[in-house]
């Protein structure tokens, strides 16, 4: 195992230390129990939203935390979910007397644990609503959902919710957009590589040098095949194909089309992929009306991809397009 770490069991903390380090102007971070604040919090009047997971997805969730999108996120171990105590003490940090959302990917460990701080928060006093992602058209059920998993649409829709949140929607409106945005958009992605976890010291699976996993989740969960390596546009398809299905999108729709890296791929191969998203897109009638390509929700060194598209209407594409300051997402600001 070759990683720039100094211990597998600081990892997490190092790594928090080095967010507060860089971004003290956006970001305050507390441990024991470990969460990331806006630096400005909390803001009366406004929706508290948070959100959280495992790390090894950088930068989602901390990256995140910002003005225009979340106010707190609970950082788990390496592909670990945080733990209540931790979603408690972030929905208490951000609570600025208007309520507060908990934005959930469906995840058994994560569903579980946010259910339990929200009565915890409620037992206090907190207003509390959730939104749980379930994307992931690659399967049902995996190794750690009931259910589809929550995936890249969860990065779109904390974006979107946020904007909602910052303009001071009430919690109930701020629910039903993040909701919408669940509704509206489906993924999927591929591995070309597997990774490695740094207590596990060894990769997560194991790939042959020609083949590749189509359907992977962002724990290395198997997808729904694996097949003999292929041109970027006949990946492009096996991903893209099952996402339009299964809304299913048609001819006409404006769509936000989210081109994401796994981690340990480089910028020129996603742009490359999200041209033979367009092309796809166009050759349906869909119409590409705002794009987001990089690495958001990574699998630490993974190399591969996923495609995620949600369906705009004017609503979802003002928030969108709405001021955004975060580490890791900064726009119109």
């Amino acid at each position: 195992m070759k990683k720039l770490i100094n211990s597998p069991e600081n990892v997490v903390k190092d790594a928090l230390d080095g967010m507060a380090a860089a971004h003290p102007d956006l970001i305050k971070v507390s441990y024991d129990p470990d969460y990331i604040v806006r630096a400005d919090g909390p803001i009366s009047g406004k929706v508290g939203v948070i959100s959280g997971g495992g790390s090894g997805h950088e930068p989602m969730h901390g990256g995140f935390v910002g003005r225009g999108m979340l106010d707190a996120a609970c950082p788990g171990a390496v592909f670990t979910s945080p733990v209540p105590d931790q979603m408690l003490a972030a929905t208490k940090a951000v609570n600025g007397g208007a309520g507060v959302l908990h934005i959930v990917k469906n995840y058994t460990g994560d569903v579980m644990n946010f259910e339990m701080a929200a009565e915890l928060g409620a037992a206090e006093g907190i207003e509390v609503a959730s939104v749980v992602t379930n994307d992931d058209v690659a399967v049902q059920d995996s190794l750690y959902t009931a259910g589809r998993r929550g995936v890249g649409v969860t990065v779109l829709l904390e974006k979107i919710v946020g904007a909602a949140a910052e303009a001071k929607a009430p919690l109930a409106e701020v629910k039903r957009i993040a909701e919408k945005v669940n509704a509206h958009g489906r993924s999927m992605g591929m591995a070309l590589t597997s990774c490695t976890v740094p207590h596990a010291g060894k990769p997560t699976f194991e790939l042959p040098e020609d083949e590749m996993e189509i359907g992977v989740g962002i724990h290395g969960e198997p997808g729904r095949r694996r097949v003999k390596i292929a041109s970027a546009a006949e990946i492009a398809e096996m991903l893209t194909t099952p996402i339009l299905e299964d809304l299913p999108f048609s001819p006409g729709d404006n769509v936000l089309a989210f081109v994401n890296g796994m981690g340990g791929t480089p910028q020129i191969e996603l742009y490359l992929m999200y041209n033979e998203l367009v092309k796809i897109l166009n050759g349906r009638g869909i119409t590409v009306a705002r794009n987001l390509i990089g690495s958001y929700i990574t699998s630490l060194e993974m190399a591969g991809c996923s495609i995620t598209l949600v369906k705009l209407d004017d609503e979802l594409t003002g928030l969108w397009d709405a001021p955004v300051l975060t580490p890791a997402l900064r726009w119109g600001l």
